[in-house]
């Protein structure tokens, strides 16, 4: 139907949740020629409850571990048929079913070269399951597989690195974008979209029940990540850094302080260095403190 929305409300998601208005912004770029492979996880299950669904595009689901490979299928099918190039091919999942179940069929659709954007929304655990650690949860992060307690601070391992990941295929577009900056995300999606062959764009979405903020503080929490330096905010085309979001780094605490995951640090000052450490190579490697 002519100005139907391409992602319906009425949907079950959260309050608050980033990953909605994520691909909300995302699908709306992408335009209504488009095909969607997604993941098993949260958005799955929020947006496609039998008999009904959120998406206003075609939209298939499978296993948690293989839209990048069924994207790769119609991405195939399309070429055969002499549609591709006015169709949108986008296969997406979650932090955990892209860095760590699915990360075998990513590598296959960037290495085979498909025309196809892989959108990572990344929640930063399995939060569709019981907020479990994922490759991309960050470092000192309590989840109920890393919990905080006398002998832990919480996970013991740095996130992913997922960008690099991708751009280690020598692929031709890398993004990274924030829930707390939705016209960023769209300007990324436009402009992946219209570059052939595989582009690779990580969305940082806050979850309020498992990050244990409040959840009408999404867009806040969002914005402090980036404004820290612990979620860069960047582009590479063919390799080569072409663009960064600047910022005016602002102390990692302030982040931590604003969720109930990481509440467990705010009396650990020996951790909370090692984080903001993480945050100032991340300023220093991408280049993002803005000039006075």
């Amino acid at each position: 139907m002519e100005n139907s929305p391409l992602f319906k409300s009425g949907h079950t998601a959260c309050a608050g949740c980033g990953q909605a208005i994520a691909a909300r912004m995302v699908v709306e770029a992408a335009g209504p020629n488009t095909i969607i492979a997604n993941n098993t996880g949260c958005l799955e299950v929020f947006t496609t409850k039998f008999p009904e669904t959120a998406w206003g595009v075609p939209w298939i689901h499978s296993l948690f571990e293989n839209s990048a490979a069924v994207a790769s299928g119609v991405e195939a099918a399309l070429k055969y048929l002499g549609k591709k190039d006015n169709i949108n091919v986008i296969a997406q999942g979650g932090d955990g079913s892209t860095a760590d179940i699915g990360l075998q069929a990513l590598s296959g659709m960037l290495e085979r070269g498909h025309d196809i954007l892989y959108v990572c929304y990344d929640n930063e655990a399995y939060m569709n399951t019981g907020v479990q650690r994922s490759g991309l949860t960050p470092f000192d992060t309590n989840t109920t597989t890393s919990p905080a307690g006398a002998q832990s601070s919480g996970n013991i391992r740095p996130k992913k690195p997922m960008p690099e990941i991708a751009l280690a295929h020598g692929i031709p577009y890398v993004a990274t974008a924030s829930a707390g900056f939705p016209q960023d995300i769209q300007r990324k999606v436009k402009k992946a979209i219209s570059i052939k062959g595989p582009k690779y764009i990580q969305i940082h979405v806050p979850c309020p029940l498992g990050w244990r903020h409040e959840s009408n503080q999404m867009i806040p929490v969002a914005k402090l990540a980036v404004d820290c330096g612990l979620y860069p905010l960047f582009e590479y085309e063919n390799g080569v850094l072409i663009a960064q979001k600047k910022i005016t780094p602002k102390p990692v605490e302030e982040y931590l302080k604003s969720q109930g995951r990481f509440k467990h640090l705010l009396n650990n000052p020996e951790e909370i260095k090692k984080i903001q450490a993480i945050a100032d190579n991340n300023i220093m490697k991408y280049n993002l403190k803005a000039q006075a």
